[in-house]
């Protein structure tokens, strides 16, 4: 599965502009500021209908504008060219699919869409949101039925919450038999899912890393030794004191340790990165291995982080990883040694205009 051309309409500085990408690695390069972080997120757009440079899609709109539009032809798993796109102006975002009104979720099966950036390495040293939210992007994309049981769970937990605040203890049994329910399977399609991801991060972290004694470990949100429901009556009175629920699937976090200690305290700043790049590519080739090549790979200046050999070790890395990747930097240089390269292909972007080399 991969893109196989993409039309941009008024987003940030790109005022036009349309590519034919391959179907393996596009090197897309341009001076600071040129429109190479627009490109990516207008692909990132495409597959998941939010920016990761805005909170808001409309402040994506190019300056004297009404709307932007991002579409893209891609051909499915099944050699099947279809048609995506996304419009917002302003206000609402349209999301079409073969020209059929569709969803994000929609969107986001259709082109499952992974960016790696600078400040990817606060997955292992921010807090544990960002990533319970790469764990769930994960296990959406490898289990289907994971996000319908995930958004029921999402809906109860509002629930119980809502009457912790209004302290109607009375109510809440019957929604924390629901909370177990869909908390524990949620649960176990996470732990599921970390099971088959951990082999293939030890695998990539060595080729990076070499690192002995690498751990990467699941918590659940709760004392697993204890039945969820009896951890729920535990803390009832705190729940109640605080008006939210504190322990469940909605606590969860991993840890990747060394030696037994949290790698964001062990490791240096360039180790920490290059096991951050070790958990996403692991990401990508666990999904790929039963989506075929499903994952369009963006990183957006990460070169600019690494040295020669590791970013030799990328490159080839990339090039037998079989799925589609853009890649982008100031100067072609900076990628290193290109010549080992199966297939790539060049773009350079400069004041919004992007041109293929």
């Amino acid at each position: 599965m991969s893109l196989q051309k993409i039309d941009i309409y008024s987003l940030r500085n790109i005022t036009k502009a349309s590519i034919e990408p391959l179907a393996g690695i596009n090197l897309i390069t341009g001076e600071n500021a040129s429109g190479k972080s627009s490109l990516l997120e207008a692909i990132f757009i495409l597959g998941r209908a939010r920016s990761f440079r805005a909170t808001n899609l409309k402040q994506t709109i190019q300056f004297d504008q009404s709307e932007f539009i991002v579409s893209g032809r891609f051909e499915n798993s099944a050699s099947q060219a279809r048609q995506m796109g996304v419009k917002h102006n302003g206000k609402v975002c349209d999301i079409r699919i073969n020209q059929q009104n569709s969803s994000k979720a929609d969107l986001a099966y259709s082109l499952p869409v992974l960016l790696i950036h600078p400040k990817s390495y606060k997955l292992l040293d921010a807090g544990p949101q960002i990533r319970r939210e790469f764990l769930d992007w994960g296990v959406f994309n490898y289990e289907h039925q994971f996000l319908s049981q995930w958004r029921q769970f999402k809906k109860i937990l509002q629930q119980r919450n809502a009457l912790l605040k209004k302290k109607q203890s009375k109510q809440l049994n019957v929604w924390n038999t629901e909370f177990v329910e869909y908390g524990t399977i949620v649960d176990k399609q996470r732990k599921e899912y970390l099971e088959l991801l951990k082999p293939v991060f030890y695998e990539i972290s060595d080729f990076f890393l070499g690192l002995e004694n690498l751990q990467l470990q699941l918590f659940s949100g709760w004392d697993n030794t204890v039945d969820l429901l009896s951890i729920l009556d535990k803390d009832l009175e705190k729940d109640l004191r605080y008006g939210y629920t504190h322990s469940g699937p909605h606590r969860c976090d991993f840890s990747v340790t060394v030696n037994g200690r949290l790698a964001k305290d062990f490791v240096s700043r360039g180790q920490l990165k290059l096991l951050m790049l070790a958990l996403k590519l692991a990401q990508v080739k666990l999904i790929n291995s039963v989506n075929n090549a499903a994952v369009c790979l963006l990183i957006d200046d990460l070169t600019a982080e690494l040295d020669l050999s590791h970013k030799a070790k990328l490159l080839d890395y990339l090039d037998a990883l079989n799925c589609q990747v853009f890649m982008s930097t100031t100067e072609l240089a900076n990628f290193g040694d290109l010549s080992k390269l199966t297939n790539y292909k060049v773009f350079h972007v400069e004041h919004g205009t992007i041109k293929s080399l």
